[in-house]
């Protein structure tokens, strides 16, 4: 009922930013998506510093709306694994679009002129890249 009042407008801007109104949703799946990390661990250690209670939170906030799920890690039993679902490998395209706009405006990016290319002139073939380590498994 809550999540249906938060976004109760109809507008798909507000839906979506009710769903990702933080930067630490976003880093998340960015970190899953593009940086390959699927334990806690690995992404408690998110450059931009993301406290340890934030992150578990945002975390169940994900998996409850359907982007990630959780699964048993098959080497370490006490840990987990976070994939993209195909609803989070739905977003690709979004934050194809967010890395090329702040990589044009960004004088300090990290993000290699190679890459931004390959993204904009390749485009179907990376977001079939990306798309196989998360659903094709």
């Amino acid at each position: 009922m809550e999540q249906r009042k938060k976004h109760a407008s109809g507008c798909p801007i507000a839906y979506t930013m009710n769903l990702f109104g933080d930067r630490w949703s976003l880093l998340i799946v960015r970190d899953l998506m593009f940086l390959n990390r699927r334990t806690y661990g690995e992404l408690a250690q998110c450059p931009e510093g993301i406290a340890t209670n934030i992150l578990a939170d945002r975390l169940k906030q994900l998996e409850s709306a359907g982007i990630i799920r959780k699964s048993r890690n098959l080497h370490n039993r006490r840990s987990y694994n976070y994939a993209l679902t195909a609803k989070g490998c739905d977003l690709i395209p979004m934050f194809m679009e967010i890395m090329i706009w702040g990589a044009r405006y960004d004088s300090q990016t990290r993000i290699s002129a190679a890459l931004i290319e390959r993204i904009t002139t390749d485009r179907e073939a990376f977001i079939s890249e990306i798309r196989s380590r998360f659903l094709e498994s």
